[in-house]
This record gives structure tokens, sequence and C-alpha cells, in this order.
């Protein structure tokens, strides 16, 4: 029998060896340290922005863990992503909407009476104004001013296209401006003028 031989296009075993070995050690090291970085510095935000876009913090406790881990589990790829936290995101998102669907868990709140239960960290009138916002555009929102992703960020996170992004954005400002006009005491001003 002849032994491996790279000259007849069998690899030799011992190089493959070691080559893994040298990908695991580096695997092992350097993105557990930026994964931890990155959780510590996105798991609390992402937790808000989708407490704010299901309306129930709990079930988003849930849906940012489930994401986190698997953005752990594959942080060689998503730490290098434009944006992880809009990767999470979508991915928490997505995960919440499977949960619901499979109904493994009632639906929250929001999707069965369309209003939020108020929640200590937000103002229930905010919140009441967010839940009356399609999810398409609760989403855009969230994204863009809570999470401070940019509209391309926003755009690869829903998996919708840029132009989307801006529609949604837009109308769901118009929107939250009416039903917010009475926290800007500006408007209040302008009313008795006229």
């Amino acid at each position: 029998m002849e032994p491996n031989s790279a000259a007849r296009g069998v690899p030799n075993v011992e190089v493959i060896e070691v080559e893994a070995d040298a990908r695991e050690a580096t695997s092992a090291v350097v993105p557990t340290q930026t994964f931890e970085a990155f959780w510590s510095a996105h798991r609390e935000p992402l937790s808000r922005a989708l407490a704010l876009t299901l309306g129930d913090s709990h079930f988003a406790a849930e849906a940012v863990d489930e994401a986190l881990a698997r953005a752990f589990q594959r942080w060689t790829q998503v730490g290098q992503l434009d944006s992880p936290a809009g990767w999470v995101y979508r991915v928490g998102l997505n995960w919440s909407r499977s949960v619901v669907r499979r109904a493994l868990r009632p639906p929250p709140s929001w999707m069965l009476s369309g209003s939020v239960t108020p929640n200590d960290r937000y103002e229930p009138t905010i919140d009441a104004a967010l839940a009356a916002l399609p999810v398409s555009q609760r989403s855009v929102v969230v994204c863009r001013l809570l999470l401070g992703l940019s509209e391309a960020q926003t755009a690869t996170a829903l998996n919708i296209r840029p132009g989307t992004v801006k529609s949604r954005l837009s109308r769901a400002v118009d929107d939250l401006s009416v039903s917010l006009s009475h926290l800007d005491p500006s408007l209040e001003a302008k009313e008795t003028e006229q």
C-alpha cells in the first residue's frame, strides 16, 4: 500500500488536521471576545427595540436571547456584517413571528388588540402610538430611530429595498406626528393662535 500522496490527488491528512486545529484555535478565541463586547453593548437596546416592535417585553427578551444565541453560533460571519445589530434584530423578529405562527404560545397582546401593555421604561402614549402602526412600519421606525441603523442597514436587516425603508418611515413619521402632536407644546401654541 502506498502512503497518501499529494501527487496522486490524495490530500495529506496531517496538513488538513493542522489547518483545522489552527482555524478552531483562532475561531474559539477572537470571536468569543468580540461577541462578548457586542453582547454587552447591544443586548439592552435590541431588547428595547424588539419590545417596541412586538409590544411584549418578555417575548422580546426571549426573541433577543434566541437571536443572540444564533449570532454567537455564527459570530465569525455575523461579526463581519455591516450591521450585526440589524442581523440580530431581524433574526429576533423572524423568530417571534415563527413562534406566533406555530402557535407555540398565545399571540402577544398587540396582535390581538393592537395595543401595547404599558412598560415602565416607555411612556404609554408613545407605546400606544407605535402599536397603532402596522408592524412593517413599526420595524422600520425601530431600526432607523431606536437602533440608529442607516437606510441600507435597515433594508438589509428587514430584507426590503432602501426605497421601501424611506416610504415606510415617511408614512410612519406622518402617522406618529398626528398621534403624538399633543406632546409637542409648539404645536399646541400654533393651534390656539389659529
